[in-house]
């Protein structure tokens, strides 16, 4: 079995589904279902059951993935050896950027970057916090920007910055004459969340106790993005809580709403930097950081 068929398997026992299990590994659905059946035939017997609705893995596949798990692992350390002899701020950095973070950082982080390590190209992953994880432990990435605060044996992470949290409301709303907003005014409104599984609704509900009761969470809808739920509240569709970097943009940008800071001590949420202990290019680490710092974010304070 080569290390790609291993990536294949580790892949799809993640993802539970051939389809993102192959965007995973960056290669068609055929080729990973190929390489599967190519492994499966060898060993003769299924690693997977598949149905139409759902891909189970089989007691041996647990097996053979917690195997093929660790050989991974130390295919990534002999390559982090080998890489450690050469340039660090030359080559591909492979970064891996939560949907909540990317679309307002990027921007500015690509020119910033550019100008400090012109050699070092960036590959981007974005995707939830859950999948970025396993894929820096695998290798796949070198190194994830998420939201803090994040603990795990054999992960280094470093916040960058502080950023706010701002209430947006339509344009027409009752409280649009407002200075501020208490937390627990949201209480009753119809509040626009993202789905299950960003970290980003959750740190919305931990903000705002009163909005994880059953009766409030009736009153919410759900948005994919922020940049959908930005477009939801300027329908009137309800208000929502946003990071201060996809929020205070809107204030000069956005007429059909309207950005208000939360009354007292806002919450806020920490960005930081995720990267293996074992990763051998940390001026690597050290070039990025700089570059986020760099960056003019909207209400956002820098960890120096």
């Amino acid at each position: 079995m080569t290390l790609t068929e291993m990536r294949y398997i580790v892949a799809l026992a993640r993802e539970r589904h051939f389809g993102r299990a192959a965007e995973a590994c960056h290669v068609s659905q055929p080729t990973l279902s190929v390489a599967l059946k190519k492994v499966e035939g060898q060993i003769g017997t299924a690693l997977f059951e598949r149905t139409a609705n759902d891909v189970r893995i089989t007691s041996l596949g647990e097996r053979i993935v917690e195997q093929a798990t660790r050989v991974l692992a130390e295919a990534v350390k002999l390559e982090e050896i080998a890489e450690a002899t050469g340039d660090p701020m030359s080559g591909q950095l492979r970064v891996g950027i939560i949907y909540t973070i990317a679309p307002y950082l990027l921007p500015q982080l690509i020119p910033a970057l550019s100008r400090e390590a012109p050699k070092m190209p960036l590959f981007l992953k974005e995707d939830f916090t859950a999948n970025l994880i396993p894929a820096l432990k695998s290798g796949e990435l070198d190194v994830i920007v998420i939201a803090l605060p994040f603990a795990e044996p054999g992960l280094v992470a470093q916040p960058v910055y502080d950023e706010p949290f701002r209430v947006v409301v339509p344009a027409n709303h009752a409280w649009i004459d407002r200075r501020e907003i208490p937390a627990d005014e949201l209480d009753g409104q119809h509040l626009l969340l993202l789905g299950q599984g960003n970290c980003f609704r959750d740190q919305v509900l931990e903000s705002c106790p009163r909005l994880t009761g059953q009766d409030a969470l009736e009153h919410s809808l759900e948005g994919s993005s922020l940049e959908t739920i930005r477009y939801m509240v300027a329908s009137g569709a309800g208000v929502a809580v946003m990071p201060s970097t996809a929020a205070d943009p809107l204030i000069d940008k956005e007429p059909m709403v309207r950005v208000l800071p939360f009354a007292g001590v806002s919450p806020s949420r920490t960005v930081g930097l995720v990267w293996r202990v074992t990763y051998p290019r940390p001026q690597a680490i050290d070039v990025l950081r700089a570059a986020v710092l760099s960056c003019q974010l909207p209400g956002a304070t820098a960890r120096r």
